[in-house]
Formats: structure tokens, sequence, C-alpha cells
């Protein structure tokens, strides 16, 4: 027979009560996590957090804000428009090809942009800071300093021009002020610093057939600058314009902090001469020129004249050059220019931008070198295009 022991009583009940205080610990802890999550959770009597008085803006800040809603109403948004015709439906609807910025240059109606914002435009759609938008016509462009002028068929009191500071007393470190409208976003605000003065870099003007030039005398400046800036004002800290905001070097497209502005005193020169004659001056020796990459091949320092244009400085002063032969190599009809005004020339950029400061009628001396020996000729500089 298997002996079987008795279960003790006072066991059993002390398990069972242990049981019961667990089975109530834990659904406090659901009540508690899980079934107060409706009204007892809501303060009705809640009221809205006190606000704390600020006290006075800043000196700097209030200064900023007033140079932005002075300048900001001269800030344009420019809208490159198309229209394109539905072929299966022959409506005609309008697209957007691309945008830039733009500011009044003064109260007859001319708004200064880029050109390269206005480049193969169709029709231009100017809109002011008011969000009213009007059509635009084209005054006259330099490729060259990408520099353009518009008429805008809009009410005389929406042209407010800035006022015109100037770029040659411009100082590194100084204080300066982008408006314009980056991605789409308008009037929007940046600043930042003047980081570099004297800057360079390449610019493409193919549809003249000039090949790769370069704009010069830039201001680089650290305020931030994106897709949609360019033709925008930039400002000294008097609201002043001092450069139109140009070009970015990115890796990424975005702001990285470098960014160039046309120098206002550029500016300032070419609109006057783009809205007296429709186009600016254009400086020129009248000679044409071997391209760079042919020369080096044979370590030539200088410029290597290929042509004479007939009626030129160039051809008065004397100057010779003709087709290089097939293998590149300068031949004594080729005159290679070295130096203009004392200043050395290696190459084709050089050349560009030692003419940059000089005016048509202007005489320059050129140091050439002809069949290897030195010669020193002045030429006049005319306008070729006239």
């Amino acid at each position: 027979m298997n002996a079987q022991w008795p279960r003790d009583e006072h066991d059993a009940r002390g398990t069972s009560w242990r049981a019961a205080v667990l089975v109530a610990l834990a659904g406090l802890a659901v009540w508690k996590f899980t079934g107060n999550q409706g009204g007892s959770l809501l303060d009705p009597d809640a009221q809205p957090r006190r606000v704390s008085p600020r006290g006075d803006l800043e000196a700097g800040e209030r200064a900023t804000i007033e140079l932005f809603e002075r300048a900001s109403p001269s800030v344009v948004f420019i809208r490159n428009v198309a229209v394109e015709i539905d072929s299966s439906t022959l409506i005609a609807t309008e697209t957007r090809e691309g945008t830039g910025s733009g500011f009044v240059w003064d109260e007859q109606g001319h708004v200064v942009t880029n050109y390269h914002v206005i480049h193969a435009s169709k029709e231009l759609e100017v809109t002011f800071a008011n969000h009213e938008s009007y059509r635009a016509r084209v005054v006259g462009h330099e490729v060259e300093k990408d520099l353009a002028v518009l008429q805008v068929d809009a009410p005389p009191e929406l042209f407010k021009p800035l006022a015109v500071g100037t770029s040659n007393d411009l100082r590194v470190g100084q204080n300066v002020y982008a408006i314009g409208n980056p991605f789409g976003l308008d009037q929007t605000l940046t600043a930042g610093i003047i980081s570099g003065l004297g800057r360079e870099m390449p610019a493409k003007y193919e549809e003249y057939g000039r090949g790769q030039r370069l704009l010069t005398d830039l201001i680089q400046t650290q305020a931030p600058i994106n897709p949609g800036n360019s033709g925008g004002p930039l400002l000294d800290s008097g609201g002043r314009l001092i450069g139109m905001n140009t070009a970015i070097v990115s890796p990424s497209g975005a702001s990285a902090g470098i960014g160039f502005a046309i120098p206002v005193d550029t500016i300032n020169r070419v609109i006057t001469e783009i809205l007296r004659y429709g186009q600016a001056s254009r400086p020129s020796l009248g000679v044409l020129i071997a391209k760079d990459f042919l020369t080096a091949v044979y370590d030539v320092r200088g410029v290597v004249v290929t042509g004479v244009v007939k009626g030129s400085g160039a051809e008065a002063a004397g100057l010779r050059g003709e087709t290089l032969p097939r293998n590149g190599r300068p031949t004594p009809r080729n005159d290679i220019i070295v130096g203009v005004e004392g200043t050395p020339i290696s190459n084709s950029n050089d050349l560009f931008r030692a003419l940059t400061h000089h005016e048509v009628g202007d005489k320059v001396k050129l140091d050439v070198v002809r069949n290897g020996q030195p010669l020193r000729v002045e030429v006049e500089l005319k306008d070729l295009r006239q």
C-alpha cells in the first residue's frame, strides 16, 4: 500500500492569500500604465503658459531688422516663364523654367539681375515684395560680366531703388547681408562677412564662341547663398548695395559658405552703359589668339596671336599673326604677347584679366616677342562690335 501524506491546511490557505496579493498588484500595475489613459490624465483646468517679457532687442538685432525692412521692398523674384502646348488638347499652359532674384535699379521701371538668370528666356515674370507679378522685357545684357537689365511694366510706386555704395573700400571681415529667393523662398535674409576680395572664377559663354572667360574682382562672402539667390543684392551694414550675389562653390549644390558677388562699381558702370547704348562697351585689342592648350605643348609663355581684326588698334600698331600649322607650333609670323603695361602675361586668362580695368579709347603698352626678339608696341583699345 502506497502511503499518502495528508496536505497541510494552513499551507494551502497561505498560498491562496499570496496568490491573491500578486493578482491585485498586477492589476494595479496594468491599471496604472494602461487603464488610466482615459480622461483621468487630462486636466480640464489647463491654461496656456504665461509669456515672460524678453526686454528690448539688442542693438545689433534692431539694426539688422531695420536694414531688412528698408531694403526688402527693392528685392524681386524673377521667373523664366515658357508656354507649352499640349499635343492632345492643344491647350497652352505656362511653365516655369527657372527662377532667380533681382533688385530695383531706379524709379523708371528698371530691374537688374544676372544674365544667367534670364538666359534663353521666352517670357519673364517679376514678383515684387507685395506678391504682385508683372511681365518684364530685356533692355540689354553683358554676357562677360553676367549682368542684365529688365524693364518691368508695373506701377511706379513699386520701384524703390536701393542706396548704392562702392566696392573700392571694402574690407575683409566686414558684415554683409544677402536678400534673395533661395529655392523659391522669397524675401530670405542671410548674414555673414566678407571672406575675400579680388576673387576670380571661370564662366562659359558658348553662345559667343568665346570659350571660357573669367569673372574677375569678385567679392567672396560667407553669407549663405543658395540656388535662387543669383541676381539678388549684397548689402553692407548701412543697407547700401555693394554687390550682386552670383555664384557659389559647393560640392553639393547648396551653400558651403563660399559665395561670390559682382562688385557694385562694376555693376554701376556696366548697367549705365546698357541703359545708354543697349550694351556695355567691350574694350578689345583686336587680335585672334591661339588656345592655351595648343601652345602649352611647346612650353610657350604668353599669348600667341593668330590673326588681326581689320580696323582694330592691333592692326594700326602693326601686330601680326597667322593661323597655326596643324602641329600647333608658332611660326615667325606669330607675335607672342608676353606683357601688358608691365604685367607679365602667361596665358589668355592673364591677358583678359589685364584688360579688365581698361576702357574703350585707352592706349595700352604691350610687350611682344616677334621672331625671338622683344618688342614694345602701343595699342588703342576699341569696341569692335560698333
